[in-house]
């Protein structure tokens, strides 16, 4: 499954009002090697232990949100902040 094309057109990041797109494939497999090392923290600062299935990034690359059963979870504090993910 997959987040609705409809609703990817209207979603934006609720704090810089950028456009998202789907994580592609390979960046979702380096975020959850990250994860499994122990590397990623959300926004909030609590570790992220789970690998994710799905995420969306913002059009500035910023800023990773959780997609869970085709659900965007689309709040701050559950975002990654691509500046704490080094070279990834």
């Amino acid at each position: 499954m997959t987040v609705d094309r409809k609703l990817l057109e209207i979603l934006v990041c609720p704090v810089t009002k950028q456009p998202v797109s789907l994580l592609p494939a390979n960046r979702l497999e380096a975020l959850n090697s990250k994860i499994s090392e122990g590397e990623v923290n959300n926004h909030a600062g609590r570790a992220v232990t789970e690998p994710w299935r799905e995420a969306l990034i913002t059009a500035n690359g910023t800023s990773i949100y959780q997609v869970m059963d085709d659900i965007p979870v689309m709040l701050e504090d559950e975002s990654i902040d691509t500046a704490t993910l080094g070279d990834w």
